[in-house]
């Protein structure tokens, strides 16, 4: 084979494995990794709240979490505590047992929106559903004074801005790599040389 061919050879397969290679997991979208209750967990007693754990730090102006019951209502809860890449939110009242659907939504550090959901069940042996006493014939009906509260808005986080950096991430790591493939086949037909 000619001297000049390995340095190209090198440079060529290194430009392919930049182009080809998928973008490193340190720039994906921020997923969750742990959660608390975990997904389709069955539980015995009633979590005293939700704690989830994502792969990045998250912003606590772009994080939503959000928990409902089976009939789709909002479960009252306190707003998100963040702690790094962990978010929790606690419940504002004991849950009643059944299955309870769990919604985050989360910005990744490239700008990007990332939303998802789980479910649990709680069936706790000890819960006693509270009785409602009869209304009395002068009290109105429940349905003429109950009205519910409409789901709270899911707030899209989406930054106003996008600025690009996983795409300049990209460029960078090609470079190296182009440079890298270079400075290895340099080398290569120095050492040969001597």
């Amino acid at each position: 084979m000619d001297r000049r061919a390995v340095p190209r050879l090198l440079i060529a397969l290194a430009a392919m494995v930049a182009v080809l290679l998928p973008g490193a997991p340190a720039f994906a979208h921020n997923a969750l990794t742990e959660a608390t209750p975990a997904k389709n967990a069955e539980l015995k007693k009633a979590p005293d709240g939700v704690t989830l754990k994502f792969l990045q730090k998250l912003n606590p102006d772009y994080t939503v979490i959000s928990v409902s019951d089976a009939d789709k209502q909002k479960v009252a809860t306190s707003d998100p505590e963040i702690d790094g890449a962990t978010g929790s939110v606690t419940f504002d009242e004991p849950l009643a047992n059944g299955v309870y659907t769990v919604a985050y939504q989360v910005v990744s550090t490239d700008g990007h929106t990332v939303k998802g959901s789980y479910k649990f069940t709680l069936d706790d042996p000890s819960y006693v559903a509270p009785t409602s006493a009869a209304p009395s014939p002068a009290a109105p009906s429940p349905a003429a004074t109950v009205s519910r509260a409409a789901p709270a808005a899911v707030v899209d986080a989406e930054p106003a801005s996008d600025s690009g950096s996983s795409s300049a991430l990209g460029w960078i790591a090609g470079i190296a790599v182009l440079v890298f493939a270079g400075l290895a086949g340099f080398l290569f037909i120095r050492r040969r040389k001597a």
